[in-house]
């Protein structure tokens, strides 16, 4: 195939040749007899965007789930009409944020959903809610595990840490990913990275089904448990690193997480650990220090780095994943809830490059928004939906931000490139350059390749 007239990076204007999966002419060149060619009309074509830190199976579960938080519902009679859906079965809320009415328990959901089982999902990702009904369906056969609260003999409804425990008791399988690659394929997004600490030799069977079946075309470096490591991998379905989930009310002993370092690197893997707070922050880097960092080793999030750790992060030479939108989609509750000489520190970005950190970014859908170009604004203007800034400082160019995506998922500190050689996984704009970059939030995909394979083509979208 032979993508004639698309804009390089640089400006240049030229000719893309892909023979099987892989670009093999760049410039001027001729179509070939009975070569398909695809008009790029001058849009800027990039190599395909990686969310380098995404929960695709909580995405795909997500996309059949009610909307329960900010900003689709944001207060108690918001979540009770969301919540009034006609039937029988259960009803599966995420995106919940204790500011639409306080911390939920079983009391509070049985005076909103009383006659079917109902489990909301925390937006943190972590704690999940039930009221009597669910209670009752999942406690008839499998006995409480440890992180289901109780107070005064009774079970509150609240769930902490205890997915493995939800999805035993629900007899759950993973589900269909096809709507979620279809989804990501739209906006120019050909590899993830798959974060979920709990990913099993299962779950590596279920991406490599997906995959051959055409549901998820993306590329996926799976990251997750140490015994990944023996899981047989296929070229489209990776070993990734594997996931440290720190969580400041409950760390590890050190020398525990030392030796959990330690286990990673002598299975040639590196270490990707969550860091949402400024005591895991500094705990991750601590055990770092102490089991030795090699290359790949990762911080997720970083979501508060004050300038210590983000000079020991460059010391120690760490790859950090940030969410750029987080600063958009959360940040006017960040400014009721966080101290205001801690504002400037939340998901810094620019004080990473000045240090020579190597920095990509990610989703962390489905807690955050799966749009790549909204997080790429978010990064350039750093302000919140109703329109405050946080941490002007940390603003990326548009250069900059794009770059995040364009990271080497296996090597963070390498950038992809429209190159000889390179895999034929693309994204084409319906805009040149100059004018994506002025307003990257607009931004339309009208292609996405993934091996030289069309996987989406906006047939409505009209030339640059």
């Amino acid at each position: 195939m032979l993508i004639l007239g698309a804009e390089l990076e640089g400006g240049d204007r030229g000719d893309v040749r892909i023979e099987r999966d892989k670009i093999v002419a760049i410039g001027a060149l001729q179509p070939n007899e009975s070569e398909p060619v695809f008009e790029a009309h001058g849009g800027l074509l990039l190599p395909g965007l990686h969310d380098h830190h995404i929960h695709v199976a909580a995405l795909a579960a997500s996309l059949t789930s009610i909307a329960c938080g900010p900003p689709q519902v944001i207060d108690a009679g918001g979540l009770a009409a969301a919540l009034s859906v006609p039937g029988t079965g259960w009803l599966r809320g995420v995106g919940y944020h204790e500011s639409v009415a306080g911390m939920l328990d079983a009391a509070k959901l049985d005076r909103i959903a009383p006659d079917r089982p109902v489990r909301i999902q925390h937006r943190g990702g972590r704690m999940w809610f039930l009221n009597s009904a669910a209670l009752d369906v999942l406690l008839a056969d499998h006995a409480a595990p440890p992180g289901l609260e109780r107070i005064g003999g009774r079970y509150t409804g609240r769930l902490f840490e205890e997915d493995a425990w939800l999805k035993a008791a629900l007899a759950g399988r993973p589900p269909c990913f096809a709507e979620v690659g279809a989804m990501l394929a739209r906006v120019g997004v050909t590899g993830l990275t798959e974060i979920s600490p709990a990913n099993d030799a299962v779950i590596a069977r279920h991406f490599a089904a997906e995959h051959a079946s055409g549901h998820l075309p993306q590329k996926i470096l799976l990251a997750g448990r140490p015994e990944l490591s023996e899981v047989d991998m296929s070229e489209a379905v990776r070993l990734g690193p594997v996931k440290l989930h720190l969580h400041e009310e409950a760390l590890p002993a050190l020398d525990d997480a030392v030796t959990f370092v330690r286990d990673a690197h002598d299975r040639g893997r590196a270490v990707a650990i969550h860091c949402a707070t400024e005591v895991e922050l500094v705990f991750a880097l601590a055990a770092l220090d102490e089991a030795g960092a090699a290359k790949g080793d990762r911080i997720e999030h970083a979501s508060v780095a004050p300038d210590s750790a983000v000079a020991e992060i460059a010391r120690l030479g760490l790859a950090v994943v940030s969410q750029p939108h987080f600063i958009a989609e959360r940040g006017d509750a960040y400014r009721a809830d966080v101290a205001p000489a801690d504002l400037p520190l939340l998901y810094r970005l620019r004080a990473f490059l000045d240090a020579d950190v190597t920095l990509a970014g990610g989703s962390d859908a489905p807690f955050g928004g799966t749009d790549p170009w909204a997080s790429m604004a978010a990064a350039v203007l750093r302000r919140t939906r109703s329109g405050a800034s946080i941490g002007p400082d940390e603003a990326l160019t548009p250069e900059q931000a794009l770059d995040l995506y364009l990271r080497a998922p296996e090597t963070l500190d390498q950038r992809r490139q429209i190159e000889i050689g390179a895999p034929a996984d693309l994204c084409l704009l319906d805009r040149s350059w100059d004018r994506a970059r002025a307003d990257l939030a607009s931004v339309v995909v009208r292609s996405t390749w993934i091996d030289g394979r069309l996987v989406f083509d906006r047939v409505d979208q009209s030339p640059a």
